[in-house]
């Protein structure tokens, strides 16, 4: 039987702690290949990858205290771009043609963020990594998803976590924790509820770009999104 996609092209945003995997710091090279096997399987059924990273497994700008919040966001923007060579490093090593692009400039690494060219590579059958967040401070790395999403038309946002789904309370100390099968933008924007940042979701809400939200402690996780099953939370 033939499995057809539910989506033809998506952005996967990807938490810099999922790749830090059991070790909360770094890089687990374990997790990253994992990502990397999952990524290809999307690309084998026709699916357009584009992934953002965050950079909290090395460094976030919120927590630089006492430092300029200006200079503290472009350190974790540089963290960003860390994990992008990473994860262009393995899906290269299995043969996934990747483009990793920044909006800071840094031509010996990367490509500069150029829209045009990052559709064009998606239509050629490359995974595009957009690293180095929007370039701009005051902005997170789920900003920047929900901007790139909008730029390049993806049909969803898949929100990789290390919890499996929204709850209305941190299931990791409350464990009556209830669990969301669907939200609205508003009930996230209203309920103050973490999924992303109120700058994101109120992007994703004015471009009709649905968010699920799923854990990445499954390794089929990613696929059986783009499949549609149900798993996770659905924003929309």
């Amino acid at each position: 039987m033939v499995v057809s996609p539910k989506y033809k092209r998506i952005i996967l945003k990807l938490s810099g702690e999922a790749l830090a995997g059991e070790n909360g710091f770094g890089i687990d090279g374990n997790t990253v290949s994992a990502i990397a096997k999952q990524v290809k399987e999307l690309q084998e059924l026709g699916v357009e990858v584009a992934i953002v990273v965050g950079g909290g497994n090395f460094w976030r700008g919120r927590t630089g205290e006492g430092m300029d919040r200006t200079t503290a966001d472009y350190m974790g923007m540089l963290a960003t771009v860390i994990n992008a060579l990473a994860l262009q490093d393995a899906l290269e090593g299995i043969d996934v043609l990747t483009r990793v692009q920044t909006a800071i400039e840094m031509r010996q690494i990367a490509e500069p963020y150029i829209r045009r060219k990052a559709v064009r590579h998606l239509e050629k059958a490359r995974v595009v990594i957009f690293a180095s967040g929007t370039g701009n401070p005051y902005f997170s790395t789920d900003t920047t998803a929900a901007l790139r999403a909008a730029e390049i038309e993806a049909e969803v946002i898949l929100l990789a976590k290390k919890v499996d789904g929204v709850y209305d309370s941190d299931p990791n100390i409350n464990k009556d924790a209830k669990k969301f099968d669907e939200l609205s933008y508003i009930d996230v924007l209203n309920k103050g509820l973490g999924v992303m940042d109120s700058t994101a979701t109120s992007l994703c809400m004015d471009n009709k770009i649905p968010i699920l939200v799923f854990g990445l402690n499954e390794p089929e996780n990613i696929k059986k999104a783009i499949l549609g099953e149900q798993i996770g939370t659905c924003v929309k």
